[in-house]
């Protein structure tokens, strides 16, 4: 009697042993599935990041290929002036692209009204790249100019009475003049002078200023 209760014990704990040694396979399984489900998901978000920083760079690295470029059409302007004055300037230029100036450079943003040259020409001075328009150009235009600025920091744009050409682009001692906003050197000349080596006072704010009238977007 003792012998068969002896043996229903083995039994009954080999069962039991065999039991939990498939609970454990099951659990390893599960776990693997679901840690094989995370490094999968993981592995798709490191791919896709890397993707994003590559093309990235490959753009960052393409603009300033660009950038390294002569942009045709650009005229240049040596020995410019830059004492501060109060009053106005009579400039050689029209728009200025830089000379005498208020101690008080303009607001970096977009513009839908005129803002003054004398602290404009400032804003220049601290990198900044002004694009004006003539007053009665298209929307669409106007629009494509604004998009073109978007948030980029370091921009002034506005229409300018009196201008020749449709649209002019100005930096420190620089200017491109276009027919239209969809001028691929438009783009080149923001990303070439935008704080460019022209810069007489790398590091200065475009804010801090003053802001004329006009104002939508800084």
């Amino acid at each position: 009697m003792n012998k068969k209760r002896s043996q229903e014990n083995k039994d009954r704990q080999a069962r039991l042993a065999a039991v939990q040694a498939q609970q454990r396979a099951g659990e390893r399984k599960r776990n693997a599935l679901i840690f094989g489900g995370i490094g999968a998901v993981i592995l798709v978000i490191i791919i896709a990041v890397t993707l994003v920083i590559v093309q990235q760079v490959r753009v960052n690295n393409d603009r300033e290929a660009a950038a390294a470029q002569p942009i045709e059409g650009v005229q240049t302007f040596d020995d410019v002036a830059f004492d501060h004055v109060d009053g106005p300037v009579d400039y050689e230029q029209s728009p200025p692209v830089g000379g005498d100036h208020s101690p008080i450079w303009t607001n970096c943003g977009i513009y839908t009204e005129e803002i003054p040259n004398e602290n404009s020409v400032h804003s220049l001075e601290h990198g900044a790249v002004w694009i004006t328009y003539q007053p009665d150009l298209d929307q669409a235009e106007i629009d494509a100019l604004t998009d073109l600025v978007g948030s980029r920091s370091y921009v002034l744009l506005s229409p300018y009475d009196g201008l020749e050409a449709p649209i002019a682009a100005s930096a420190w001692g620089l200017q491109l003049t276009v027919d239209s906003a969809d001028d691929p050197r438009l783009p080149a000349f923001l990303d070439k002078y935008v704080q460019g080596e022209q810069t007489r006072e790398p590091g200065a704010a475009c804010t801090g200023g003053i802001t004329p009238d006009g104002l939508v977007s800084s």
